[in-house]
């Protein structure tokens, strides 16, 4: 059976904090409502874009939800367009993947993005070729549902427990355990450590290096 590791994209592959968190207040802002706190708009990173913009618009109707999520992708490309999103590499993904496909791991991304935001940004880094599954919010429903996991698996011929699920978020943790997979978390990204182990990670790496001695070694036994 194929070993697959699912990596989540904004918080764990990029920072993508800045433009994202950005287009939130814009968004928030054209609409005559207060714009959230910066520290709410980073914790809803990693959820579909609606599922966002009702956690960050809890009153608001759904027209108006959907009012909102609507300007936010407008305002996303706009600012693509004008060359105002960045999103690079967090330091050392370029090593782990490296590392994780000459162990002979396949590899996939699960990621609220849409189809097209997911593809500007792995190709901007020359990525797509990479992964052999790309799982987006345009096809599922938002984390923590296990959709995006369970598709990425039988992509791969991956079984859960041959499958490990590396995030930034509590959302991606529920979905690996939902999913029946690993969930490893990345302590670089936008969520407590704390929250990410209350969600089901069986463990925090503090820097993409280390998540290579958490691997599933099998029986639930993890590597180091």
């Amino acid at each position: 059976m194929n070993r697959l590791a699912i990596f989540d994209c904004d918080g764990t592959l990029v920072d993508s904090a800045a433009p994202i968190t950005r287009a939130v207040a814009e968004t928030f802002e054209q609409h005559a409502l207060a714009v959230p706190p910066r520290s709410e708009s980073r914790r809803v990173i990693g959820l579909s874009l609606g599922e966002a913009m009702r956690s960050l618009a809890p009153k608001a109707s759904r027209d108006e939800q959907a009012l909102l999520t609507e300007t936010y992708k407008r305002n996303f490309l706009r600012a693509r367009l004008e060359g105002r999103v960045e999103e690079p590499l967090f330091d050392g993904i370029a090593e782990l993947l490296d590392a994780l496909e000459a162990d002979g791991w396949l590899l996939a991304v699960a990621t609220g993005k849409s189809d097209r935001g997911l593809g500007h940004c792995l190709d901007g880094h020359g990525l797509a070729a990479r992964f052999v599954s790309l799982q987006t919010a345009d096809r599922h429903p938002s984390k923590p549902h296990p959709a995006m996991a369970l598709q990425a698996m039988a992509d791969s011929g991956a079984a859960p427990e041959t499958t490990v699920v590396i995030g930034d978020t509590s959302f991606d943790m529920g979905m690996a355990l939902a999913a029946g997979a690993t969930g490893i978390g990345a302590g670089w990204g936008y969520h407590d450590e704390r929250e990410v182990l209350a969600a089901g990670a069986v463990a925090v790496a503090a820097e993409p290096g280390d998540v290579l001695g958490l691997l599933p070694l099998g029986e639930g036994k993890l590597y180091g």
